[in-house]
């Protein structure tokens, strides 16, 4: 079938962008074709029409203007499609037949640069995979954070999908192959990424060495990812689809850095989801998470930054006291804080701006902020360098540089540009001589319309004349009607109006022409100029981004520090050995919710004499918010922060492991109670003597003698073969006669009864429960009253009659059980041992006797 040279031309672009909804210049207008007109006039909710495409066909149209664009191909993005936009790139007037056109950038959920929150990072994802490791990559477009990782081990799935839980990509890079594999399959369930499959030859290590080079201009061997083949290929596959969809140089990426799981604290998904770390379990929101009680941030980068630290707790000692002593320095010294407080509060995203500039997407606005921020870098820099912790101290060299940006920007750029580029007014007087004149020449024309205007009044003795002007006809002369009796000669008329005839003279289109000719010059020159201004910024991209993550990390500290301040938070002490100590500690998310003072502050001790806390109390007693608490209080001190304790000694965690509440997975057909089983799978063959393991009310979502059965069982393994520091809750009292077992000691919720009345005093005590007062919780929900009578009733007689239940399967006849299936006939080999004489038998006789037995057994 024959198209248009247009379409042709359309269909030939759109082959090579299968994937993406083609938006494709026309005009004044963006328009779309074929399937593609069909899925954004359905998703944009904007009118379908069509289009005749050659030989009497008519194909789909439908399309949005160029300069509200951006609106239209947000909603895109943020529904998981891609968009590629196609331009002209020759000028219409110099073209031979059609108009060439190119795609200058597809936009994608990964990469689009306006996608983006302040106070988070837009990740794109690449994954390698293969039998021995997985190498994983991330990159965010708008900020130049350029890292990669290798996980290996026989749970690498799991390790993965907690580095995944923790980033929450925008967009998947995976080799094509691999897309329909169960664990993509798990992956797309759990994240809802956007998925791009990539061929296999882009996941190459040669392939994957050049395109590190290209973009990082060092040798890939020189990186530190050399030992990383599967770091390496996940790199490059991201670098390479960056390379395809950006069109640029990625000038942002600077450095690549490397790191390993030994570097940081490892979170599964269920620990990051049930401490609440950055989302909230009920509404997926901030307010109610630990972010949000420690980010006092001033700066967006701060933001991000203490976000990424709360997310990736320390391991190295050295490296948490350097944040301690810092934040130390900043609650001691009140005047310290305050005041880069205040600097902080000036400093815009650094980062993203210095990115925009590189996209040719900054404005002269962006321009002042970036120019507010630095110069506002000395004085920062003036009180930072005085300080006694390094991180604060230890200012990048290239902060003078910068300043001498800032002051350029300064004598460059004026004070209140427009929104857009092509409206003049972006350059200072003075900065640029042909600029000045240009700007002197139009003012001056203004004048001469002036003096031209007053002139032909008193020439014609109109009062009311005036010289206006309109884009249609440029300068006129307006006349009314009741005047056109006075009109000279040589006045031309131009246009009839109701009430008025428009007219020129020579001399007015001589002027037009110095006037206007001056004011378009003016706007180009000043655009033209602008660009490179915005060139030279370009060129100390790396310094921009130097100075920014110092000043995100100076911000990250004060917000800490605010909050120890302000909350009353404790320095705490860190040691590699397996302890931890708490005095009067406190869940620092409850605290400030309740806001009142109210909440009741609990001590903890966790050593070789006791590894394993068994709670047991009441129902809304605090047990589960204790052991939160005592969670959070380990992942603040590693990441750096006060804690909300009195007294805090960590012995350093590897790993927090998380068992709390009830969660069914449905779409997967898993129960709740299966969910809770994979979920102690996962804490049994990951944790080691240096995790801190919280499990909350295990064993309940089966049968009492299957729950006790595998609570039991849990604790046995975790006390004896794990010897991990453990906080571990249930109503099932029968357990506490596990006390026996080395590093086990018994806590309980304290409890004040007082006739029919029960107070929770959210105190935690040594010794255990004998009841859960279940009943009174549930009057306390609102329950109705024949309801809580009916079900008392039926308590008391259980009690009574002594039902076979679950008082009856005590923890010590499950250790008979355990013996007799261990050997049954353990009585009849007891009474034959009891009867040898060990210091008078011979070598043969015991042989005999052991012979017997075993035929026996």
């Amino acid at each position: 079938m024959a198209y248009t040279p247009m379409m042709e031309q359309y269909l030939q672009i759109k082959s090579q962008y299968p994937d993406a909804i083609l938006f494709f210049r026309l005009g004044d207008f963006y328009e779309m074709f074929f399937d593609d007109a069909l899925l954004a006039s359905r998703e944009l909710s904007i009118t379908l029409t069509g289009r005749d495409a050659g030989a009497a066909e008519r194909v789909p149209m439908c399309g949005v203007p160029y300069h509200a664009a951006d609106t239209y191909i947000e909603k895109l993005i943020n529904k998981g499609y891609k968009v590629a936009i196609c331009e002209q790139v020759e000028d219409p007037a110099q073209a031979k037949g059609i108009v060439r056109r190119e795609v200058i950038r597809v936009f994608t959920p990964g990469t689009y640069l306006t996608r983006q929150k302040e106070q988070q990072h837009n990740y794109l994802a690449a994954i390698f995979f293969s039998s021995t490791e997985y190498g994983l990559a991330i990159a965010d477009v708008t900020t130049g954070l350029l890292q990669a990782t290798q996980i290996d081990g026989t749970e690498k799935d799991g390790h993965l999908l907690a580095e995944l839980t923790r980033i929450m990509p925008a967009e998947i890079l995976v080799p094509a192959s691999q897309v329909t594999c169960q664990l993509v399959d798990e992956i797309k369930k759990r994240l809802a990424p956007a998925l791009s499959p990539l061929p296999e030859e882009q996941f190459r290590a040669d392939k994957a060495g050049r395109h590190l080079e290209q973009v990082l201009g060092i040798r890939w061997r020189d990186s530190g990812i050399g030992s990383y083949p599967g770091a390496l290929s996940a790199t490059g596959a991201l670098l390479a689809y960056l390379l395809e969809t950006q069109k640029n140089s990625l000038g942002q990426f600077r450095n690549l850095q490397v790191y390993t799981a030994g570097q940081y604290m490892i979170l599964d998904a269920n620990t990051r989801r049930n401490l609440e770390l950055v989302f909230s379990l009920r509404h997926r929101e901030r307010w109610g998470t630990l972010l949000w009680v420690l980010d006092k941030t001033r700066t967006a980068m701060g933001g991000r930054m203490l976000r990424t630290w709360l997310e990736q707790p320390l391991l190295d000692m050295d490296r948490i006291n350097q944040r301690l002593d810092a934040v130390s320095e900043l609650v001691e010294d009140t005047f310290l804080r305050q005041t880069l407080q205040k600097q902080l509060k000036g400093i815009y995203d650094l980062e993203r701006l210095a990115t925009k500039t590189l996209y040719s997407t900054v404005n002269a606005r962006d321009m002042l902020a970036l120019r507010q921020s630095l110069l506002m870098l000395p004085e920062i820099v003036s009180i930072c360098q005085n300080c006694r912790a390094s991180l604060l101290r230890d200012i990048p060299p290239v902060v003078n540089a910068l300043q001498e940006l800032g002051i350029f920007l300064l004598a460059a750029l004026a004070d209140d540009p427009p929104a857009t580029l092509k409206e003049g007014n972006l350059i200072k007087s003075g900065f640029s001589a042909q600029v000045d004149r240009l700007r002197q020449a139009a003012r001056d024309g203004r004048n001469w319309l002036v003096d031209l205007e007053n002139r032909e009044k008193e020439r014609t003795g109109i009062k009311s004349l005036k010289i206006s002007y309109n884009k249609v006809f440029g300068y006129y002369i307006e006349v009314t009607k009741a005047n056109l009796s006075a009109v000279p000669a040589d006045y031309q008329r131009k246009q009839t109006l109701a009430n008025a005839e428009r007219f020129i003279t020579p001399a007015l289109k001589e002027l037009e022409q110095q006037i206007l000719g001056a004011e378009e010059n003016l706007i180009q020159l000043e655009y033209n100029i602008f660009n490179q201004i915005r060139e030279k910024v370009a060129g100390h991209i790396e310094m921009i981004q130097q100075a920014a993550r110092w000043l995100a990390t100076v911000d990250a500290l004060v917000s800490l520090a605010e909050v120890a301040f302000t909350s009353g938070y404790t320095r705490p002490s860190l040691t590699p050995e397996t302890v931890l100590y708490i005095e009067n500690g406190r869940h620092p998310v409850v605290e400030k919710v309740l806001d009142d003072g109210s909440f009741v502050p609990n001590d903890l001790t966790l050593d070789k004499q006791t590894r394993l806390i068994l709670l047991t109390g009441p129902n809304m007693a605090g047990k589960s918010t204790f052991m939160r608490q005592v969670a959070l209080i380990v992942l603040m001190a590693q990441a750096g922060s006060f804690v909300p304790a009195d007294r805090a000694v960590v012995g350093l965690v590897d790993r927090i492991f998380t068992r709390i509440g009830a969660a069914d997975d449905l779409a997967a057909g898993e129960s709740t109670f299966m969910v809770e089983m994979k979920e102690c799978e996962i804490i049994v063959k990951n944790a080691s003597p240096r995790s801190l393991i919280i499990m909350d009310e295990v064993g309940r979502g089966t049968s009492t003698h299957d729950g006790i059965s595998i609570a039991r069982a849990l604790l046995e393994h975790i006390a004896v073969n794990i010897q991990a520091r453990t906080l571990f809750s249930t109503h099932y009292h029968e357990l506490t006669v596990l006390d026996s077992l080395p590093g086990v000691a018994n806590f309980t919720m304290a409890v004040l009864e007082e006739g029919q009345q029960v107070c929770f005093l959210r105190k935690v005590i040594p010794g255990k429960a004998d009841k859960s007062y279940g009943i009174h919780v549930a009057a306390l929900a609102g329950l109705p009253a024949d309801i809580i009578r009916r079900a008392k009733e039926i308590l008391a007689d259980m009690e009574k009659q002594a039902l076979p239940s679950v008082t009856q399967c005590t923890a010590a006849t499950l250790q008979q059980q355990d013996k007799q299936q261990l050997c049954p006939n353990c009585e009849s080999v007891r009474r034959v041992l009891q009867n040898v004489d060990i210091n008078h038998i011979t070598p043969v006789q015991a042989l005999n006797i052991l012979a017997q037995l075993c035929a026996n057994k």
